[in-house]
């Protein structure tokens, strides 16, 4: 919570910046399941940035699946930090 109030305070006061958000998974299940999952995870955090006012038009998404870790998938601590979302500026 407190990220996305970040992200939105910064959005909100810079209207100059734009952002592409990148949604990403760890590895368990399928790769499609995953590519689903991230896409639908970035959507969501662009859902909430708009209700409070961003524009959309401001904002793109992706989604990497587990394409793209940062940590090692193989304990529970590395595929949490592999379940994220990051900000991208564009703009």
């Amino acid at each position: 919570e407190q990220t996305l109030e970040k992200a939105y305070n910064t959005l909100a006061q810079n209207p100059e910046i734009y952002v592409e958000i990148q949604g990403h998974t760890d590895n368990t299940g399928k790769k499609a399941s995953n590519m689903k999952l991230s896409a639908r995870r970035a959507e969501s955090v662009k859902n909430h940035l708009v209700a409070k006012g961003i524009d959309a038009g401001r904002i793109t998404t992706s989604g990497f699946g587990s394409d793209k870790p940062i940590a090692p998938n193989t304990d529970a601590d590395g595929r949490s930090k592999n379940r994220r979302i990051e900000f991208l500026r564009t703009k």
